[in-house]
């Protein structure tokens, strides 16, 4: 039955209203309403409660809409971590634009190419260390039409001081729908061009939820933001708020800097990736320090060291707690909680946790059949924390999401015990001598030796195995071993056809813009020449 003067659309808009569950911008609201008069941000030595950063993302959301933006407008971030990034962040989230953040690591051809194929319109940047940068991309993408500098710049706009122009006004969620597009997470690219991820409002909110119900927080934590606030960084913004915490923020990884102000702040909480953590642990003021504070460390976006877990574990006590996940399926797939983490067995260590309650998880087969537990499958999601898809890229969108599942790439085993513990990336198996070969593995039984800081695995052209097993080692600082003990370890532990045949000592295993082994990299420095990557 319809009222007269009403249409079904009208009756279906109600419906979708009725039923819309709060987004991230909503949540938003709500966590600096709750905390008004409570630390909220500590940076650059200054503390700021809920209501100033409130009114600072109101000043800098009206600034956005001066010039011009609105829901869906398309916006990137060059910066490292400072206090008018959140507020961008902020107000971002309250006008609703779709914005793009740009690593600070990437190169210059990166960030145009990023820039052109998301249609970027407004650069939001950091003058002190991306202003050339800014003025070079502002040459070669023009589509750009506005450029926002954290400061005066004589490539762009003072978005700082046309903030500072206008009065607080009360914070109003944008109206959008679950399933628009607030932003574009571009993958690392390991494989050809960056793809832009799709993230939905729904995805966004359900990763926020999953985080508030599934992973443990310290009493009103006082979280260490040491990663890029723009990326991986900002998913904690929201959560810490709603517990009622605060971040402290500093503007880069150094693990001295990192160490010293666990101790001066008094931190319950951070996050790292496991190279951060390896640096920290090497570091020589890390038994000088009182990290005693410390709660909960999360840790994820890369595979950690069994050995040097279990070595952060016996130092800094059971406070790990792991999550895994991707850009397509963010943060929280999985996760490994803190009582999880048995230091008397490297196997569960090496583990990724267990899927949460609020996805579907599946191991699957080339042919989308369910493995058997104990044998390698791929990791497949379903549910609402999945993307949408790549940005215009209908094909590989297709293919990440056959089946009706998210195909995330990363080869898996479970355990009797519902542990899955990732094998390796599906494109980085080794194929010699006509077996099949999981880096992962061969790299959690180098890394236990306690010379080896860092280690990457890779198959090499080989003319009588296809490929060989090789092993490109970091040793710790005053350390030595020999290539021959390494692979003695190896073939005891899994066998001569996992044992690598050759072992390189460098100084330094290359990384990807996000802090992983950058393992095209590394291949490429021994597949020159070849037309092809397989042997």
């Amino acid at each position: 039955m319809t009222v007269a003067g009403t249409s079904t659309s009208d009756h279906a808009a109600e419906a979708a209203r009725l039923h819309r569950p709060p987004l991230l911008p909503d949540l938003l609201v709500t966590a600096l309403e709750r905390n008004l008069d409570r630390p909220a941000v500590h940076i650059d030595g200054d503390v700021l409660t809920g209501r100033q950063v409130r009114d600072e993302i109101s000043r800098y959301a009206q600034a956005l809409r001066s010039k011009g933006l609105g829901k869906g407008s398309p916006l990137a971030v060059l910066a490292l971590n400072r206090p008018e990034v959140l507020f961008n962040l902020g107000a971002s989230m309250i006008v609703g634009t779709r914005t793009t953040p740009l690593h600070p690591l990437g190169s210059l051809d990166d960030h145009a190419y990023i820039l052109e194929d998301a249609g970027i319109e407004t650069l939001v940047y950091d003058p002190q260390f991306f202003g050339d940068r800014a003025a070079q991309l502002a040459e070669r993408v023009p589509g750009l039409k506005n450029l926002l500098a954290f400061g005066p710049h004589e490539a762009g706009d003072d978005y700082i001081a046309l903030a500072q122009g206008f009065d607080p006004e009360p914070l109003v969620a944008p109206d959008v729908d679950p399933e628009d597009v607030p932003g574009l997470a571009y993958t690392g690219g390991t494989t050809g061009k960056p793809k832009g991820v799709m993230g939905s409002y729904r995805s966004a909110a359900t990763m926020t939820a999953i985080q508030m119900a599934e992973w443990e927080w310290p009493d009103a934590p006082k979280f260490l933001m040491c990663t890029p606030l723009s990326h991986a960084g900002a998913a904690f913004f929201v959560p810490v708020l709603l517990r009622g915490g605060s971040l402290v923020v500093v503007p880069y990884f150094e693990p001295g800097l990192v160490l010293e102000t666990i101790e001066r702040e008094r931190i319950t909480a951070t996050m790292v990736v496991p190279t951060m953590l390896y640096a920290l642990l090497d570091h020589p003021d890390f038994d000088k320090r009182d990290l005693s504070s410390l709660e909960i460390v999360y840790y994820g976006a890369a595979a950690m060291s069994p050995s040097r877990l279990r070595e952060a574990i016996q130092r800094l006590g059971p406070i790990f707690f792991q999550y895994y996940g991707q850009a397509e399926a963010p943060m929280t797939i999985c996760v490994l909680r803190r009582d999880e983490h048995d230091v008397d067995d490297l196997d569960r260590l090496a583990s990724c946790g267990r899927p949460v309650p609020w996805v579907h998880v599946k191991l699957l087969d080339d042919d989308l059949n369910e493995v058997p537990r104990g044998e390698p499958g791929e990791i497949c999601v379903r549910g609402p924390l999945v993307m949408s898809g790549y940005w215009n890229k209908p094909d590989q969108t297709a293919e990440a999401l056959a089946g009706g599942w998210l195909h995330t790439g990363d080869i898996a085993r479970e355990d009797e015990d519902g542990y899955l513990t990732i094998v390796d990336r599906k494109k980085d198996m080794i194929v010699t001598g006509g077996f099949n070969v999981f880096p992962r593995e061969v790299e959690d039984v180098i890394s236990s030796h306690p010379a080896v800081a860092n280690v990457a695995v890779i198959g090499v052209p080989d003319d009588r195995w296809g490929e060989a097993v090789k092993a490109v080692v970091v040793l710790r600082p005053g350390a030595s071993v020999e290539a021959e003990e390494l692979i003695a370890l190896v073939k005891e532990a899994k066998g001569s056809v996992h044992a690598p045949k050759s072992v390189d000592f460098v100084d330094e295993i290359p990384v990807s813009p996000l802090g992983k082994a950058d393992k095209k990299a590394l291949r490429a420095r021994y597949w020159a020449g070849t037309d092809r990557n397989v042997h």
